[in-house]
């Protein structure tokens, strides 16, 4: 088990995910957040079950799954409607996440969130790094990754976590705006820098 979690976050087209799989490389154990958010709505799942009640059947697709799409448009347009979807999904998430952290193997394990700081998942990690880019290459890559228009990269960046109050809450911060090459070699230099710290502590 890994005592030493670091948070990793970003909004959205930070590279967040990229600069993971950067670190899952040099063999850090990594926990995805959404995967969890994922796995505790599954079919036959209770949450499942009151999303269905909550919102009704329609919000099921054909095999039972949780139309996400529909899910996230509601809750969009819906305050209330949101809060009470945290307030079901969060504890099952942090539950999950406790539990896939408590497998992790490596000298330190990595918490990947997007919601990181919002959901209080932070209050889990020994440190947090945000992923960070200017916001017109933000929209640029999100546009280009996930084909939406800049209106729906906007709409979903003013529901998340302003760009200022994210970085208020970093240990560390990567500025995300090179290319991939740059990334790996910023990765690698902070891999060492947390491997030193954890080692420090252990021996303390």
């Amino acid at each position: 088990m890994s005592d030493w979690i670091l948070g990793l976050t970003g909004g959205i087209g930070s590279g967040k995910s990229s600069a993971a799989r950067c670190f899952a490389a040099l063999g850090v154990d990594c926990v995805d957040a959404d995967i969890a958010a994922r796995q505790v709505v599954e079919p036959g799942t209770a949450a499942l079950a009151a999303i269905a009640q909550q919102f009704g059947a329609d919000i099921l697709l054909a095999d039972g799954q949780l139309d996400r799409a529909a899910l996230r448009q509601r809750i969009f347009a819906d305050p209330a409607q949101r809060n009470w979807l945290e307030e079901l999904l969060h504890p099952l998430i942090r539950k999950q996440l406790k539990a896939d952290l408590a497998a992790a193997k490596s000298p330190y394990a990595i918490l990947v969130s997007p919601l990181l700081i919002e959901s209080g998942q932070r209050l889990m990690c020994s440190r947090v790094l945000v992923i960070d880019l200017p916001k017109n290459l933000q929209i640029e890559r999100s546009m280009q990754r996930d084909g939406n228009t800049r209106e729906q990269i906007e709409a979903i960046l003013n529901a998340q976590l302003s760009r200022q109050e994210r970085l208020s809450h970093a240990d560390d911060v990567l500025v995300n705006d090179k290319d991939q090459a740059w990334l790996q070699s910023e990765v690698k230099r902070l891999h060492e820098f947390y491997l030193n710290l954890t080692f420090t502590q252990k021996n303390q």
